[in-house]
């Protein structure tokens, strides 16, 4: 009987109130992960499975990275996860990888936690002969992640906070239209983030005739193709985000009917936060 190493957070750190990285123990992951691939992460018996983007991996010492962003209940209980806990599963990677070929420059677009998924894009990117431009955003500055990260990777980055408190003030569509007007080079663009920003992304970008990826991020169940809820509809054709993507051609996906049946829960999810609240003792503070 082959009894499953457990999933130990060997390191955990905040990136701001409601973000933290976890490194943790997964060997058998790490040896085959690349840019692209997700996890499906369980806290507990009762916790529901979290599709969480791979930001960084080491073979060597069999560790994986993940940042988790607290939005709902199962979220918030996994920021709570000391240093030297466990997850009770974590499967993967998932996914199809990104794939890298030499575009010449590639600008990578990263809106609130999703330049944590961004990342590992632009450093595959760089690795593969790229030129990388990176446009970042958050709504204030104590909201951007991996700043410094970005910049080890990127020729230029372009910061935007929605209230000015970092960087040029406007969104990351602003930047964009910034890097066009003045002819910067752009052959590709990734793009990751929430879903209304990934939509103008496209939208912008499409008279520019300028190919663009966004990796998207549906209501997820098994992660394997059989329970349809990450269904999303890319050039009139349905697909599964779990085994077809997530990263999918911007231009063709409907970002409505995903933002749509991205909200289909939210209610029930707020109610179980907020039932979650009231009966759990925060000890965010003592991690």
């Amino acid at each position: 009987m082959i009894t499953p190493e457990p999933y130990r957070i060997v390191a955990k750190d905040a990136l701001s109130s409601t973000v933290a990285r976890f490194v943790v123990r997964a060997p058998l992951v790490a040896a085959k992960a690349k840019a692209g691939q997700f996890v499906m992460l369980r806290a507990s018996d009762a916790g529901e499975r979290v599709p969480v983007t791979l930001v960084d991996w080491d073979a060597t010492v069999g560790t994986v990275t993940v940042i988790v962003q607290a939005v709902g209940k199962t979220t918030t209980e996994i920021l709570t996860l000391p240093l030297g806990g466990e997850f009770l599963t974590l499967a993967g990677p998932l996914g199809v990888p990104v794939e890298l070929k030499r575009w010449g420059t590639v600008v990578c677009v990263g809106g609130g936690v999703g330049i944590a998924e961004v990342l590992p894009i632009a450093k595959a990117f760089k690795d593969a002969g790229n030129r990388v431009v990176s446009v970042l955003g958050a709504r204030t500055k104590d909201l951007l992640i991996l700043e410094r990260e970005m910049r080890g990777l990127s020729e230029e980055v372009l910061v935007t906070t929605d209230d000015g408190s970092h960087g040029k003030k406007g969104l990351v569509t602003d930047a964009l239209s910034e890097l066009h007007a003045r002819g910067a080079a752009m052959d590709a663009a990734f793009v990751i983030g929430p879903i209304p920003m990934m939509r103008f992304v496209a939208e912008l970008t499409r008279p520019w005739g300028l190919p663009t990826f966004a990796s998207l991020n549906p209501i997820m169940v098994d992660a394997t193709g059989m329970c349809g809820g990450c269904r999303v509809v890319v050039g009139g054709k349905s697909k599964f985000a779990c085994v077809d993507g997530p990263m999918f051609d911007a231009h063709a996906v409907d970002f409505p009917l995903l933002q749509t049946r991205a909200a289909a829960y939210r209610a029930q999810e707020q109610e179980a936060l907020e039932r979650w609240n009231k009966t759990h003792t925060c000890k965010l503070d003592q991690h």
